[in-house]
């Protein structure tokens, strides 16, 4: 697993599986949101099952897929809600981290 800080409230990663929870929770992170859909590649992790496993860690989690028309409108505005709403520090992930940075850095102005 490879975490990569952006600031104090946020960090992202590549794909993580249900193995990685137990240690994201023990750096102290308090909250998830997953950027990758679903079956992007067969042998991915879904959603519901690294949800399932941060929600019994007491990890809030969200999931905003980011496809194949890149970082949107929508994206964007459910990524504010969760930086809002959910208490940090926040791992965004997807499938190399990119996604999870580029709709972050999306945020920023609006956030101020």
């Amino acid at each position: 697993m490879d975490i990569r800080q952006i600031n104090d409230e946020y960090s992202v990663a590549g794909q993580i599986t249900v193995a990685d929870l137990d240690e994201i929770k023990a750096l102290g992170f308090k909250s998830i949101v997953c950027h990758r859909p679903d079956f992007e590649v067969p042998d991915q992790p879904t959603f519901d099952a690294i949800a399932a496993r941060a929600e019994e860690l007491g990890l809030e989690i969200t999931h905003i897929p980011i496809g194949p028309m890149g970082v949107t409108a929508d994206a964007v505005t459910r990524m504010v809600d969760a930086l809002d709403e959910f208490p940090r520090p926040m791992l965004g992930y997807c499938r190399s981290g990119a996604r999870s940075t580029a709709v972050y850095q999306q945020t920023l102005h609006i956030r101020g």
